[in-house]
């Protein structure tokens, strides 16, 4: 059970400290928290909440002394679903982000929501960054990796990430990237298309009876 709610609330130190206390205390557990906006002293903050419903978040916060007031909102998950993430060379990015929108597409149109957020970057340190950072992007469930050569602490970053559960399909390229993902592609539309396939419900397509294939 999750719970969204847009709250308003007075811009001092201790104002989220008493919304997580309050959410604490009826049994919720904050999920993902986020603050768009500061305008007169108000600031604005997207909150999602595990273990609790609408009502009782909503009445969790009626008490909360900083709370101006707060709405009930529908979470990530349920606006936007999963998201597929593409890193690496400009032109493979684009062509990986081809077959997976187009195949999100498809998909969506049979109820799913699926995004891809791409990122075209250069250099090791920048490409090992991203690829870390995608364990922490709200909904990410699928990376691919575009490029044409890719090792190093690329390939360590890799090994991390699918350590938090998150799957890494990349291009058939030069470095030792292609030996840590779990499925290597070397048509980048093709990689798109089955990125998008490995993270649908409505799909016919297990990507761990894939893992360490080549195509």
């Amino acid at each position: 059970m999750t719970a969204a709610i847009r709250v308003r609330f007075t811009d001092a130190p201790a104002s989220l400290a008493q919304i997580v206390s309050a959410i604490a205390e009826v049994g919720g557990r904050l999920r993902t928290l986020s603050t768009p906006r500061v305008v007169d002293d108000v600031a604005e903050a997207e909150l999602e909440v595990l273990g609790l419903d609408q009502v009782a978040l909503s009445n969790a916060l009626a008490g909360v002394p900083a709370v101006r007031g707060h709405e009930a909102t529908r979470t990530l998950d349920g606006v936007f679903g999963k998201r597929v993430i593409v890193v690496g060379g400009g032109a493979q990015v684009a062509q990986v982000a081809l077959g997976a929108v187009s195949e999100a597409d498809r998909h969506n149109l049979r109820g799913e929501r699926i995004s891809v957020d791409t990122i075209a970057l250069v250099g090791e340190e920048n490409i090992a960054a991203a690829v870390r950072a995608v364990a922490d992007l709200p909904r990410a469930r699928c990376l691919v990796l575009a490029g044409s050569i890719m090792g190093g602490e690329i390939t360590a970053a890799v090994r991390e990430l699918r350590e938090h559960g998150v799957p890494v399909i990349a291009l058939n390229m030069v470095g030792s990237v292609t030996d840590a993902v779990d499925l290597v592609v070397s048509d980048p539309v093709q990689a798109g298309t089955m990125a998008v396939m490995a993270i649908a419900d409505t799909a016919q397509f297990d990507l761990a009876r894939q893992r360490g294939r080549r195509y």
